[in-house]
């Protein structure tokens, strides 16, 4: 039996006036997404538990048949993770993006997509100040990661910067500020602004009418998680395809091969062709793969609804089709194709809205379904559930 979880990161969204009151999903040219909803059956999931903030981090883990009530303690340790740098009992991971400060506000939350040269360069800048607070590491472009060590706190409470873009700064940092460990981590953001503005780096940016990267922005801190491999969990050899340093983090956390895919580099630009090319290649030697494609994500935090369109096109033709087409080798087989959560376009963040998904076999009857969207999936046979219960529902029959 193979089975193949797709996941367009941020796929579901609302009905836009642009698009005739359609979805980006419903307006898009999905022929592959469409047939597998009338081989199929579909329904809703709710990836984020109640309580929870709807982050790529939580709703993956739940994706992967891990509840996150159980087993989540932050974004930061899985991202350290998927870097290979070790945590010891009481270290904090932060992730660390590269943003964009003008006066108060935070304009940009990625500076403008600063480049991975550019960002290992300020990494460096980092270290060099902060060395006696921890560790920053370098990651890709504005995604990078800073270790607080021997801080153990579980009061501190940030927030997403995708999240308050256009907001003021100083009304979203660390809390509660109270605590010493906020008012260090803080100071550490504020600090960073004076020391990166001096860099080559950012000169050079304002000289060709960049976005600087002038300030950083440390969230989504946690502890080392106690977690069960996939393999001890649910018997099966799986594996991860992804260009986002977060689902790498929990596939080594869960005991997963990590395949790295050349060009995919969780942006608009990824290769998707590449990303379906060795999915194909994977499902001979494992049982389960989970193909992950961020660009759906990026485009509904940028508010661009055709980039968005385009990159729900990009998975149906150069990665579920092929995928498609491969599973006919196979006697037995399951495939499922659902976003991790909504980044609806008008609202460029992440929603804790159901998604739409479906669950295909060689031998499951069909619903009435015959459309991949999210309106269409509410009339589906599979109801709503949570989807940290999707593993063991493909295992054991749906």
């Amino acid at each position: 039996m193979k089975y193949v979880i797709l996941i367009g990161d941020g796929m579901a969204d609302y009905p836009l006036k642009e698009l005739n009151n359609k979805t980006p999903l419903k307006a898009a040219k999905i022929p592959n997404m469409d047939k597998l909803a009338k081989m199929g059956c579909s329904g809703l999931l709710k990836t984020v538990p109640e309580g929870m903030d709807p982050g790529s981090d939580v709703a993956n883990l739940s994706i992967m048949g891990y509840n996150p009530s159980e087993y989540y303690t932050g974004r930061g340790p899985l991202e350290a993770a998927s870097m290979g740098v070790e945590l010891s009992g009481g270290d904090l991971a932060f992730r660390c993006n590269f943003i964009t400060k003008k006066d108060d506000i935070l304009e940009d939350f990625n500076a403008g997509h600063i480049t991975t040269p550019e960002s290992g360069e300020l990494i460096d800048v980092l270290n060099q100040n902060f060395e006696k607070y921890g560790k920053f590491y370098h990651g890709i472009s504005y995604r990078n990661l800073f270790v607080f060590n021997k801080k153990e706190s579980d009061t501190l409470k940030t927030v997403p910067p995708h999240d308050i873009v256009g907001q003021k700064i100083s009304e979203n940092i660390v809390k509660p500020e109270t605590d010493e460990n906020a008012r260090l981590i803080n100071k550490i953001m504020e600090d960073s602004e004076n020391i990166l503005l001096k860099t080559e780096v950012n000169k050079k940016r304002l000289d060709n009418n960049k976005k600087p990267a002038n300030m950083i922005w440390l969230w989504g801190q946690g502890l080392k998680p106690q977690i069960d491999t996939f393999k001890e969990k649910y018997n099966l050899k799986g594996a991860t395809i992804t260009g986002v340093d977060l689902i790498k983090g929990i596939g080594v956390y869960l005991g997963l091969n990590n395949i790295d895919v050349p060009g995919a580099t969780g942006y608009f630009d990824t290769d998707y062709a590449a990303k379906g090319q060795y999915a194909v290649d994977a499902l001979d030697d494992h049982d389960l793969i989970f193909i992950h494609v961020e660009a759906p994500d990026e485009a509904g935090h940028a508010g661009d609804v055709a980039e968005k369109i385009k990159a729900i096109q990009e998975i149906d033709s150069k990665i579920l089709g092929p995928i498609m087409k491969k599973l006919e080798e196979y006697e037995e087989y399951v495939l499922v194709l659902l976003p991790d959560h909504a980044t609806p376009i008008s609202v460029k963040t992440h929603t804790m809205d159901a998604v739409p998904y479906v669950i295909c076999s060689n031998d499951i009857k069909p619903d009435e379904v015959e459309y991949y969207d999210e309106e269409s999936a509410k009339k589906g046979s599979l109801g709503i559930d949570k989807a940290h219960n999707l593993i063991n529902k493909i295992l054991n029959g749906i």
